[in-house]
């Protein structure tokens, strides 16, 4: 070992420290506050404990909670400081797994019988706060697989002993803090006094490695932060996000529901539902004939063998409803994706170099077996719709097109209000291959073939190894949503390889046959998702070119509903959505209603209104807007539809 080592840090520099030095040691030289607030290390990428000994010239970067790596290191430590209270308040208590999550952490236990109560919960949380009082340190320590097993076998905790028969002797460790000990790889922050403001968030069932077969252990979920105000802002986002929630507000405005008798994870679109989801879709199509694609229509099954050449079985064989009929050389699959089918169209007659690039765009419902308890609203269901399109182009044109379809996805994007986004370059995960197809050079051009596309529309990325689809690697669109919560939602790929599984060609300039490039694109991804998402974006506001009721009429009394109906008329001659609310109630009552309903205009219809052949207008959430002609009205509606199209 050498006696000093050199460590580079990310502005550049680099110093000379002894070897064994620690990052809290590092930090420490630096800045006694950066030691003070310093959570874990970054050792050439990866995320260790701080008071880890350093042997190597490395480049290093100090975690705090500014980091994601910081933020991580610290819920990890949060649950293991949880777990400790558990095994206080509940002797016999086994442990799953208990991981840090985008959103503080979880940990999955068995509790033998027991049912976990607001009040249990209320313990938990103040047992976690006098254990971190203790400010006792985190300890690593490596064992042997055989002292690791004897640990847990005394324990009688099964759920360990199965992980430790999966890891290999010479790299377990356990950690140790306080009366408490785990297996686990770490890293964890310091001491527990850094661990603040414990606050369990929800109890949900797991089962045990997923598999439904297996014990259903109770998972908990909690969070922490180093200060009360963090706390006290992300409950209010919490609650916030409740009240936005797409589900409850899905109901309340009418836009879907789901029957048990249908099945479960199967929406079923309600009128104003289908208005919503049929106008972005309108908006799609519009954009996509400008834009050169041509609108293709496929079935909803396919021969198996289809998704066999495709690769889609068996690779997504887990996610897939099983093949209808018995012999499966002639069975059939619910389809699970759209581009097996549109590289038959392509297919379908000889292409010329002339012809290219071919675009073909579906809305295509496609079906994938989730499992029941990852099912949620819209956003994760079994039957979904995705605004799917396949370009099929030469390979010179592949950077051209790719530009182009970041291009309309950004258009969707600002016509919705998702302003926040990162761009996520979705690379395979070289230590893995067998999940992948195609040779090493395809994928690499087109790895480098998004990264110059990004660069050059001036997209700021992060890489992600292991996140590719399992026959090309893709740019995801990571957007933030108006409550700070990040949803992966448009998605481009680029394919070699199934052109080459289904031995699709055109014929070049040179009169020879040619292979092309296939890129995959979805600026919506699934439409239930997206609309899920976009509910909770605007709360139920939507713009109103996008409401599934951009007016209703209220007349103030029975004798001014027939005048109401004809202005209803008049405004859906013109292309408003519009309803006109004729129950027999007060007129503050029928504005309350309307504004719950989020209607973007109520048009209030009483004898000054008759009298002066005029409506007085409410915005949404405005109130009164003054009294104008059912002309005017129309004009400055018509422009403020027209302002949102012309922004996008």
């Amino acid at each position: 070992m050498p006696d000093s080592i050199r460590l580079r840090f990310p502005d550049g520099s680099d110093r000379v420290y002894p070897s064994g030095v620690t990052g809290y040691e590092v930090a420490r030289s630096l800045s006694e506050g950066l030691a003070r607030v310093a959570l874990s290390v970054g050792v050439d990428g990866e995320t260790r404990d701080l008071d880890r000994p350093i042997t190597a010239d490395a480049s290093i970067r100090i975690h705090t909670w500014d980091d994601p790596e910081g933020r991580a290191t610290y819920w990890h430590s949060s649950a293991h400081l949880m777990a400790e209270a558990l095994e206080a308040l509940y002797p016999g208590v086994k442990f799953g797994i208990g991981p840090a999550i985008q959103n503080g952490f979880y940990y999955d236990v068995d509790l033998g019988d027991r049912t976990l109560t607001q009040e249990d919960l209320s313990a938990i949380e103040t047992r976690m706060a006098e254990l971190s009082k203790r400010d006792v340190p985190y300890s690593r320590r490596e064992v042997s697989k055989a002292d690791a097993r004897s640990f847990f076998g005394a324990k009688g905790d099964e759920y360990k002993l199965e992980l430790i028969e999966e890891l290999e002797d010479g790299t377990i460790t356990f950690y140790e803090q306080g009366d408490f000990t785990d297996l686990c790889r770490g890293p964890h922050v310091r001491s527990t006094g850094v661990l603040k403001n414990p606050k369990l968030l929800n109890v949900a069932g797991a089962y045990w490695r997923g598999d439904s077969t297996r014990r259903q252990l109770t998972r908990l979920y909690g969070i922490t932060f180093p200060k009360r105000n963090q706390l006290d802002e992300y409950l209010e986002r919490l609650e916030l996000a409740r009240q936005r929630d797409h589900r409850k507000l899905g109901k309340e405005l009418e836009l879907f529901t789901f029957s048990p008798k249908v099945g479960s994870g199967l929406p079923l679109w309600l009128p104003k539902g289908t208005i919503l989801r049929e106008t972005l879709v309108d908006f799609l199509k519009e954009e996509q004939l400008r834009r050169g694609y041509l609108p293709v229509i496929t079935p909803h099954i396919g021969r198996l063998e289809l998704y066999r050449t495709s690769g889609h079985y068996p690779y997504y064989k887990d996610s897939q409803f099983p093949p209808m009929m018995d012999d499966e050389e002639e069975g059939y699959l619910l389809k699970p994706m759209n581009c097996p089918h549109h590289t038959q169209i392509y297919a379908a007659k000889p292409r010329s170099y002339r012809e290219l690039p071919v675009r073909l765009a579906e809305f295509g419902t496609v079906y994938r077996y989730e499992q029941s308890g990852e099912l949620g609203g819209l956003t994760r269901v079994r039957g979904f719709t995705v605004d799917d399109a396949h370009l099929f182009c030469m390979p010179e044109q592949v950077k051209q097109e790719f530009k182009d379809v970041i291009d309309l996805t950004l258009m969707v994007f600002r016509s919705l209000g998702f302003s926040e986004f990162t761009a996520q370059v979705s690379l395979r995960d070289p230590s893995n291959k067998e999940k992948y197809v195609g040779d090493d050079e395809q994928w690499d051009q087109a790895e480098q073939a998004i990264r110059e596309a990004a660069a050059e529309k001036g997209l700021q990325t992060v890489e992600e190894l292991g996140e590719a689809a399992f026959y090309g690697p893709k740019l995801d669109f990571m957007v933030r949503d108006a409550l700070g919560r990040s949803w992966q939602l448009g998605t481009i790929q680029i394919d070699y390889n199934l052109p080459q599984r289904f031995d699709l060609w055109y014929v070049g300039e040179d009169n020879q046959k040619h292979r092309p490039v296939m890129i995959h694109r979805a600026p919506f991804g699934s439409l239930e998702r997206f609309i899920g998402v976009l509910i909770e974006h605007c709360g139920g506001n939507f713009p109103t070119w996008l409401a599934p009721v951009q007016a209703v009429v209220l007349p103030v009394g029975q004798d001014f509903e027939a005048h109401a109906l004809e202005i209803a008329a008049t405004l859906r001659n013109a292309g408003i959505r519009v309803e006109t609310d004729l129950r027999n109630e007060k007129i503050g009552y029928k504005i309350r209603a309307a504004e719950l309903a989020k209607v973007p205009y109520m048009l209030v219809v009483g004898r000054r209104e008759v009298e002066s052949s005029t409506v007085s207008v409410r915005r949404h959430g405005s109130g009164d807007s003054g009294s104008v002609t059912v002309d005017a009205f129309l004009a400055s509606v018509g422009e403020e539809i027209a302002a949102a199209h012309r922004a996008s």
